[in-house]
């Protein structure tokens, strides 16, 4: 009896493995309907995770065949890691407790940042091209929005949380 529960321990803990290893590589979306963003993998706490060139191309591939504009490829709660590919203006948004640091891989677009936010659009604020190896740091708390896309404007973003005090 023993035996079989052991064997039985051991087969479950092999199906929630699996089932894991699953939704990390195929990816769970948090949200719903189209918009919702894919996880590829919950960031790991002791080891690091290299992601390679041909790998972000495969993903950006895959997100055009699935018309994703969001990819989140490591997830720590507090931080995060994406890929935003868009082929068109986005609403304006602000986030009140995350900062963001933004690498534009691929495309051009102008950026709007500062200013106050007002139905989707910033008004008062400061616009300027981002292209291919700009870096951007946006601030929690300044409403930002990309527009002027041609074609389309892919960037890793890299969010985490500043309201550690609260």
């Amino acid at each position: 009896m023993k035996t079989i529960c052991t064997t039985i321990a051991m087969a479950l803990a092999a199906v929630a493995f699996l089932v894991g290893q699953e939704a990390a590589t195929k990816g769970k979306a948090k949200g719903k309907g189209e918009g919702a963003t894919v996880i590829l993998q919950q960031a790991p706490l002791d080891k690091t995770v290299s992601i390679p060139l041909e790998a972000l191309n495969k993903y950006y591939s895959d997100m055009d065949a699935k018309k994703l504009q969001t990819l989140r490829m490591l997830e720590g709660g507090r931080y995060n890691l994406n890929i935003r590919r868009i082929t068109n203006a986005e609403t304006a948004l602000v986030h009140p407790d995350t900062a963001d640091v933004w690498v534009v891989t691929e495309g051009s677009g102008m950026l709007t940042t500062g200013g106050k936010l007002e139905n989707g659009k910033i008004v008062g604020g400061e616009t300027h091209a981002v292209k291919p190896g700009d870096v951007e740091y946006i601030p929690a708390g300044v409403p930002h929005g990309v527009s002027g896309v041609t074609g389309s404007i892919t960037w890793l973003n890299i969010r985490f949380d500043t309201n550690y005090n609260k």
